[in-house]
């Protein structure tokens, strides 16, 4: 069994961290040359970097694309969340317009070592739209003034036993990634209106780069 995957520095350790079945061969792009005949490809710079694999028409390509959903790729594109936090879940979320890949998706997974979940082919998955409404949420409350960043992370952490707290997370997937998110959720939904103290910490963060 082969694959080829192309990685960020962190998303590589993450993987790299993983367990995987006896005779699995990973070969980590670098220099955009690749085997042609691997049998299956991830992407998951997809998001910074455009669309690597264009060769590639038969195989299925996993990419990283939380926001953008399947009638916007190409027909082999599998969905799949590599934001930071949830690609070393035991569980990957994964979607895509298409039954037939989804299910095969599922069992290639489960073939190398991992576990998938069909999920809806809706902006966000399920996980991270649920993390950014969270996220959004605390803005909210600390524009309101009722508490500090600190001990909100620290709430949510003692209080849901949630891994991280809301700022944690945010700081840990890319506030500008949560900010885009929520955009493109508020088209459908108004609930999803994002917090003015969210927006002005972006503006502020991208002022200063």
């Amino acid at each position: 069994m082969q694959i080829v995957v192309k990685a960020n520095k962190e998303q590589k350790a993450t993987l790299e961290s993983m367990d995987w079945v006896e005779g699995l061969v990973i070969q980590w792009l670098e220099d955009n040359t690749y085997r042609k005949d691997a049998d299956a490809y991830f992407d998951l710079c997809y998001e910074e970097e455009g669309w690597t694999f264009h060769e590639i028409k038969e195989s299925p390509v996993f990419i990283n694309a939380v926001i953008q959903i399947s009638h916007e790729l190409p027909s082999n594109a599998i969905r799949m969340n590599a934001w930071n936090s949830f690609l070393n879940r035991s569980v990957w979320e994964i979607a895509s317009n298409n039954a037939t890949l989804n299910q095969s998706a599922l069992r290639f997974l489960e073939s190398i070592g991992r576990k998938g979940i069909n999920v809806p082919d809706e902006p966000g998955f399920i996980a991270v739209r649920i993390i950014a409404m969270i996220i959004n949420e605390a803005y909210f409350a600390l524009e309101e003034g009722i508490s500090s960043k600190n001990e909100m992370d620290i709430a949510m952490k003692l209080g849901t036993n949630y891994p991280y707290g809301p700022f944690e997370w945010a700081g840990m997937i890319g506030l500008n990634k949560i900010a885009k998110l929520l955009e493109t959720l508020y088209l459908r939904d108004e609930r999803y209106e994002t917090a003015p103290a969210l927006l002005q910490e972006l503006v502020t963060k991208n002022d200063s780069n």
